[in-house]
């Protein structure tokens, strides 16, 4: 055979056979498995960093596998809480910084589950997006991987679901489960809270996570700001104010609650004080909060002029400085006080428990 002929068994080569593999329809279709798997690697250090003894499963199993030791807890609850960082995530498309979103979602969850003493074991996240970006996707989770460090849990599993034509482009969804433990006898469930009762405020850091399609609102449309511009009295930028990550409050509260009566906790989120106080009331009781005995953050001040809103509303949406309300009685306020500021916090007597047939937390 001459080098200018072919043989019938051989592929000619217009007709060789290709080494490259198909176009995925899935592909096709808006779906890329292959970029979820390389995600899925580049995380992996990340979602291991969060991991304990207690932890007895690895990245990428079906099921998270988690084994509490209870030793020490003779009437073992498990508290679960599941929620979202809501429209705060415009803020983070509109900066393209997206690991804060990740660090506010575990410690909203977390904070809401510690108002019954329990702490945090694992936690669960949930990213849905149109168009999986590897970037943006592990920024997000490897701020997940960081506040669950900080709230000292384990990010045992999650889901990132490419889910195209439902998002808009460039946008996603960021959900998360925790669950935690508390012993039944060490339970803060607000039953024990009486007339007289102290009520101490511990500082939030922003608008944690809720009031954001208002702010938004009075900022970008009412005001004509940008996520880069100066807000007055601030000393940062828009930007910068609205993605103040949530602040945990796991450490310094369960210390307090481990030496003296803690009788009730309020997360402060949507709703404000004024919705958020009376969800722990026994029947009969309310509050009065004495404004003007925290600091109120800049922004509040802000969002309140730039929107002309009243203090009523602004106290129902925001939490207005205060992210954390804890109630003990009356003898035991100068201990809890000197307790929360060994454990770095800065509390402030806001109010105090009266009652009231309504169960409402007026301000004053």
């Amino acid at each position: 055979m001459t080098d200018s002929e072919t043989s019938a068994n051989s592929p000619s080569p217009d007709h060789a056979p290709s080494t490259c593999p198909p176009p995925s329809a899935y592909a096709a279709a808006g779906v890329d498995i292959d970029a979820a798997t390389h995600t899925k690697e580049r995380i992996r250090d990340a979602v291991r960093s969060t991991y304990g003894p207690e932890v007895i499963s690895d990245v990428g199993g079906f099921g998270g596998l988690f084994a509490p030791d209870l030793s020490q807890s003779p009437s073992p609850v498990l508290v679960a809480s599941t929620d979202s960082v809501g429209t705060k995530l415009k803020v983070a498309f509109a900066t393209g910084i997206h690991n804060t979103v990740g660090r506010d979602i575990v410690a909203h969850c977390a904070n809401d589950i510690l108002v019954q003493g329990a702490r945090p074991l694992f936690f669960l996240d949930y990213i849905g997006i149109g168009h999986h970006d590897s970037d943006v996707v592990t920024s997000v989770i490897e701020g997940v991987a960081e506040g669950c460090r900080e709230c000292g849990c384990a990010l045992l599993g999650g889901e990132m679901a490419e889910l195209p034509e439902f998002y808009n482009e460039g946008e996603y969804d960021l959900v998360g489960t925790i669950i935690g433990q508390v012993d039944r006898s060490t339970l803060i469930d607000g039953s024990s809270i009486a007339a007289g009762d102290i009520l101490i405020g511990l500082p939030s850091v922003g608008l944690h996570t809720n009031g954001y399609s208002l702010a938004r609102r009075i900022l970008f449309q009412q005001a004509g700001l940008s996520v880069d511009s100066l807000l007055d009295g601030c000393d940062a930028t828009v930007g910068e104010v609205l993605l103040a990550p949530h602040k945990p409050y796991i450490e310094p509260v369960l210390a307090l609650a481990g030496k003296i009566e803690v009788r009730g906790l309020a997360h402060i989120t949507g709703g404000g004080i004024t919705d958020n106080l009376p969800r722990i009331f026994p029947s009969g009781l309310g509050a009065i909060v004495c404004r003007g005995t925290w600091k109120e953050l800049p922004v509040f001040g802000a969002l309140r002029g730039l929107g002309d809103v009243t203090d009523q509303e602004m106290f129902r949406v925001f939490n207005m400085g205060v992210g954390m309300v804890v109630v003990v009685s009356p003898d035991q306020a100068d201990g809890a006080l000197e307790i929360l500021r060994s454990e770095g916090e800065d509390p402030s007597i806001i109010g105090e428990i009266v009652p009231d047939p309504s169960g409402t937390a007026a301000i004053s």
